[in-house]
Order: structure tokens, then C-alpha cells, then sequence
């Protein structure tokens, strides 16, 4: 990558322009703001923001489902061009993603490279709007990224749309592969077809798994994993009370009590379930430690990602089979943001929000 020269990074330094953000005030109350873009500290760079896709996790925000700092700028899937850096290893015009964490580098977790639950981690969309970081998220003109933030130059094979989805659900289910190890020859239970379930689904695939089976009370997103190659089970026949075969690795992306127990109850022996839907307050599961003994069985839970998982995404994306401009909606402006986000899921796994 090659280093800006020291016109532009000094350039960078002073008030540019005006943003406009889209701030939520609690509830249903959003109000498109302008906000002063600061001058750039050290390490620190300024992307104007082409594409965003609002994740599930900021419609829970909204309808009070789990805290949040308000006011913020919500959004934390997003793409867009570098417009100014102090990040050497950056340039004006490159398109570029970024991490939804922001960690300091500094503390004993990130020193053991576990930034993802660094102890001062601050987190793109997460801050507050009257903090150090008021354009922190992607509903947004810009965004400012901060120093030791991660971030990904985007080939031009990948579109803005897998791109964006690329910083959230993306990288998170490269997370959850690696918790789960090789798939190859091994049968996959995929709980939950979200877009981190659609796209688990496309990993397990491809990396070899003798079977992946699907399950979501949706038939149409069943339909979409099929097409990637999943397995969906038949519905059981009334009575019919035959124990399904178990699984080598569940994947768990619904948060549901039944998703939990269904991918953990299913382990066979030496198997391994992933959780990363349980992100919110969810019934507790009771474990039969002799059972997780004798059957040489792991569980394990992903939240957030480390850098290079958020590599792996674009480049996993940049060769995905998924449909966009199936599973996606048509983009929307910023203005339409707040009623879509109040909305509940329909027909589309990820709404899609393009600057002009």
C-alpha cells in the first residue's frame, strides 16, 4: 500500500466541510443535523460514506430492546472513500470498510489480541453524539475513523452493498468459522437465516462440510439457503417422534431459546457449537455437565471480530453466490432511514442506504 505524501496528510488536518447526520434522540425521535467535521488527530481519517445497510442490532436500539448512548449516529455497516487521513497507510479516493470496533491498543487484552473485547474499546455507531466522536456512525454523510481503528481497502470486484455487509455480518461469521474449525466432511447445523446465517451457510458450503442443514420459520429465506446449498428438513410428520441426527458444528444466529438448545442439544460427540445470536437479555440454559464431559463436547459464543476477520469478509464476499439484489432492498436516502429502522424485518435480510 503505497504512503500518502506529507501535502496530504497535513492537508488533512484542518476543518474541511459541513456532514450531515442523521441523530437519533430516543425512541422515534431522529433529526437530520449538520455536524462540524473536526480536524483529524493522529492515526485518524475521514471517509464520506457511499453505501450503508442497516443491521437488525440498530432496530432493537431504536425500539428499546438493548441500551445505547443517546444521542448517536447509529449504523455500523458501511463503505465508503477516504476524503482525508493521518493514517499513513492510507490514500485520498481509496474505497475502503472498517472495523465496528475501535480498541486502544494499549490495554492487556489487546496486548493478548483480543481487541475485540478491549477494555477501552469504542465501537462505530455505538458513542455518543456529544462525546470525542460525535460522527461515529454510518448514518451519515461521513465518518470519522479512529486511530488504531481497522480498516480494509476494497477491491473494485466487490460491490458497496457486500462491502458494507462485510464490516458486521460478514466478519462475525468469519469469527464464528474459525471458532468452529475445519467443516470439511462434517455436517453443519445452521440456526437462523439472517444474513449472518445466509452467509455461514455459503462458509460451511465451501468449505467442504458433507451437509449443511438450515433451519428458520422463514420458507422464502429457507429457499435462498437451499440455493446455496443447504439442506432444509421436512416438517415431522404428526407423531412422529424420531430424534434428528446429530450435528459436528451448530451455528446459532437466531438468539431464539430454541435456536440455543436445538444447536447445542444436538451435539454429537466431539462436537462444537458457536453462538453469536444471543446478543441481547435471553433465558438461561441449563448444562448437564457430565453430558458436556463424556461427549468431549464445546460450546463458545463470538461477539465482535478481530482485524483480520474483517479481511477474510471482503475477500469471502468478493466470490459469494448470495443474490444481493435479491436479499437486499432497493436503496433508500438518509431522510427514509428512521422509518425503516422502526419497522420490522420484512421481505429483505438488510435494507440499503445510498448517498447521492
Amino acid at each position: 500500500m503505497t504512503t500518502p505524501d506529507s501535502s496530504m496528510t497535513s492537508a488533512s488536518t484542518a476543518l474541511m466541510e459541513i456532514a450531515q447526520a442523521l441523530v437519533w434522540h430516543g425512541g422515534s425521535d431522529f433529526r437530520m443535523q449538520e455536524v462540524a467535521i473536526p480536524a483529524l488527530q493522529e492515526g485518524e481519517t475521514l471517509v464520506e460514506i457511499t453505501t450503508a445497510t442497516i443491521c437488525g442490532s440498530d432496530r432493537h436500539t431504536v425500539l428499546g430492546r438493548r441500551s445505547a448512548p443517546c444521542p448517536s449516529v447509529l449504523g455500523h455497516e458501511g463503505v465508503g472513500v477516504v476524503r482525508a487521513t493521518r493514517n499513513p497507510d492510507l490514500q485520498v479516493g481509496q474505497r475502503v470498510v472498517f472495523s465496528v470496533t475501535a480498541p486502544c491498543m494499549e490495554c492487556d487484552r489487546c496486548e493478548r489480541g483480543m481487541t475485540a473485547k478491549c477494555r477501552n474499546l469504542k465501537k462505530t455507531g455505538h458513542e455518543a453524539f456529544d462525546s470525542d466522536w460525535s460522527l461515529s456512525g454510518t448514518y451519515a454523510s461521513h465518518i470519522v475513523l479512529r486511530n488504531h481503528q481497522p480498516v480494509v481497502v476494497v477491491p473494485d470486484s466487490v460491490p458497496d452493498v457486500a462491502a458494507s455487509i462485510a464490516t458486521c455480518a460478514g466478519a462475525t461469521v468469519m469469527a464464528c468459522m474459525e471458532q468452529a474449525g475445519s467443516v470439511s466432511g462434517k455436517r453443519v447445523l445452521v440456526m437462523g437465516i439472517g444474513m449472518l446465517g445466509l452467509i455461514a451457510v455459503e462458509a460451511a458450503v465451501r468449505g467442504g462440510s458433507a451437509e449443511v442443514v438450515s433451519i428458520d420459520r422463514d420458507v422464502t429465506r429457507l429457499m435462498w439457503a437451499r440455493e446455496l446449498g443447504a439442506v432444509v428438513p421436512a416438517p415431522s410428520a404428526a407423531g412422529d417422534d424420531a430424534e434428528p441426527a446429530p450435528f459436528d458444528v451448530s451455528l446459532e444466529f437466531s438468539g431464539s431459546e430454541i435456536g440455543v438448545t436445538t444447536c447445542i442439544g444436538s451435539l454429537d460427540i466431539g462436537g462444537r457449537a458457536v453462538l453469536a445470536g444471543s446478543v441481547a437479555t435471553s433465558p438461561s440454559y441449563a448444562l448437564d455437565p457430565e453430558w458436556l464431559v463424556r461427549g468431549w463436547r464445546t460450546i463458545t459464543g463470538v461477539h465482535n471480530y478481530e482485524p483480520r476477520h474483517l479481511e477474510q469478509a471482503v475477500e469471502f464476499l468478493a466470490e459469494s453466490q448470495i443474490d444481493w439484489d435479491t436479499v437486499v432492498s432497493e436503496p433508500i436516502a438518509l431522510e427514509d432511514v428512521p422509518a425503516e429502522v422502526e419497522s420490522t424485518i420484512g421481505a429483505f435480510l438488510r435494507a440499503t442506504l445510498c448517498q447521492d
